[in-house]
């Protein structure tokens, strides 16, 4: 008999976030679009930032989400069909235009593949996070930290899977991604769905599953450290991809498990979808829709904070390797920063989500407050690359990576409890369109225009130095500074909030 509980929806969810990164691996396989289609580096740009559009305008799957949420034969399966569908006739479309099947197409007409297939993967993400808040909706910073983190994983994951059973060039690769989630999804998509219950030792449980994305993480992170250095055979690959699958086939233990020692409090939905108490004096954001919520001071903090935290994040991701060629490092360091973003990225999502449920828990302090301090350690480790020194792009993009990172797990739990579950994955991807508006500003305004206007300076093409960046990355960081001040000002709005929260918290666990 299939295992039916909130621990297997979140082990499915686990598994379809390991298959959803593909939009973090586009470097991997641009070159092929870009040669096959006959496009200059700036058509390329253009295809990726219908990319990053695609990616980050999750609205509708909120909207969808919502509407299926409380209909019996819909639910997060409906979203993550949909969201599946998506990715797979983007990619496939563009594998067919790639290996020359169907005639080269326009380039807005690869745009909208691309487009199709970014949006799909917010379809994924937005039923995987939003599941898993209403399933652990007292320990929510720990779970969306641990969604966001295997989501931020996934990467490295899909690049192991298709050196192991492909390694021929980017073209197949594009093939497998239009397969390999789809079929994931399809897989495990019924499993995906919420629970009313809590449990007295859930906490204990999702450290568990806390412990197994960080020992994936640091696996993932060897293995890249060790292909820096050098080639792996085909034999040795087949070992460390099954150990991986091993590895992220471990969240089975959580669910069948025995559990003779747990004790299920029933909860009806009501409960689960509204926030705290009845005092609607306390609880300004209580179950908010979309339109409601734009409407208050709130929202626009975390708008803003967005724009500046996973906008300048974003900026310095896109600029990593050329910055890192404008001071003189070799491609090997530079290739070796880029690969070890993505870890620096998992550290941030799972860390915040975690460290922050922890201090709410035991210190009772308001979780704004990490955003704050987190975009307070971002605007440090913007003036650590702006100052140009040795080894300062190292120290510097371990700073803003992480706390980049934390981003991602800190607004989406923030927002399910400022403005309520029943319209949280709408209220969430309406938020986070505040990141590309801000890498758009802070990558073509301001990075793109100085770097030029040094370059012009020096009669090049390219620009060589410290100067060539460092204006930039001072503009960043002030504008995270101002994000930071913004978010102490959220702190103190929402600390009486988070008192009830506590309280609520605390009655369910007595």
């Amino acid at each position: 008999m299939a295992v039916k509980n909130k621990w297997m929806s979140t082990a499915a969810s686990i598994w379809i976030q390991c298959t959803s990164g593909s939009l973090y691996t586009f470097s991997f396989y641009s070159s092929a679009l870009k040669y096959s289609q006959g496009y200059n580096q700036s058509t390329l740009d253009t295809v990726s930032v219908f990319k990053d559009i695609g990616g980050n305008f999750g609205v509708l799957s909120g909207l969808i989400y919502t509407a299926t949420f409380r209909r019996r034969r819909g639910g997060p399966w409906v979203v993550l069909l949909i969201g599946a569908v998506q990715c797979f006739l983007g990619y496939f479309l563009m594998w067919l235009s790639v290996t020359g099947v169907i005639d080269r197409p326009p380039v807005p007409v690869m745009c909208v593949f691309m487009l199709l297939t970014a949006h799909g993967v917010t379809f994924l993400n937005t039923a995987n996070v939003v599941t898993a808040v209403v399933n652990f909706t007292n320990n929510s910073g720990t779970i969306v930290g641990i969604m966001k983190g295997f989501l931020g994983l996934s990467g490295a994951i899909l690049l192991q899977v298709y050196q192991t059973v492909f390694n021929a060039g980017p073209t197949p690769y594009i093939l497998m991604l239009s397969l390999l989630p789809f079929l994931n999804t399809l897989l495990f998509m019924c499993s995906v769905r919420p629970f009313e219950t809590n449990e007295v030792d859930e906490k204990k449980n999702l450290n568990g599953l806390s412990l197994i994305s960080i020992i994936v993480a640091a696996y993932l992170f060897s293995i890249i450290i060790i292909e820096q250095a050098v080639t792996l055979t085909l034999p040795l690959r087949i070992v460390i991809f099954l150990v991986l699958v091993i590895l992220l086939a471990s969240p089975l233990y959580v669910v069948v498990k025995p559990r003779s020692t747990q004790n299920f409090e029933e909860t009806n939905t009501t409960r689960l979808l509204n926030n705290v108490s009845s005092n609607q004096d306390l609880l300004e954001g209580h179950d908010k829709n979309p339109l409601q919520a734009i409407c208050t001071v709130n929202f626009w903090c975390l708008f803003l904070t967005t724009f500046t935290g996973m906008g300048t994040g974003l900026a310095t991701v896109n600029n990593l390797a050329q910055v890192g060629e404008s001071l003189g490092y070799t491609s090997f360091e530079t290739s070796t920063l880029v690969s070890l973003w993505s870890i620096w990225n998992f550290m941030g999502r799972f860390g915040a989500g975690y460290v922050s449920d922890h201090f709410l828990h035991k210190k009772k302090w308001a979780r704004p407050v990490f955003i704050a301090i987190t975009l307070a350690l971002m605007s440090v480790g913007h003036c650590v690359i702006a100052s140009g020194i040795p080894g300062a792009l190292y120290v510097g993009s371990v700073l803003v990576g992480v706390f980049y990172g934390s981003q991602w797990s800190l607004m989406p739990t923030i927002a399910s409890e400022v403005f309520g579950v029943l319209h949280f994955g709408t209220i969430f991807n309406t938020i986070t369109i505040a990141g590309p508006i801000g890498s758009y500003v802070m990558s073509v305004r301001v990075i793109g225009s100085i770097y030029d206007r040094e370059a012009a300076r020096g009669g090049a093409e390219y620009c060589t130095g410290s100067h060539c960046f460092r204006l930039s990355f001072l503009i960043m960081a002030f504008s995270t500074f101002v994000g930071f001040m913004i978010a102490m000002g959220l702190f103190i709005r929402t600390r009486r909030l988070y008192v009830q929260i506590v309280l609520r918290r605390d009655g369910r666990c007595s």
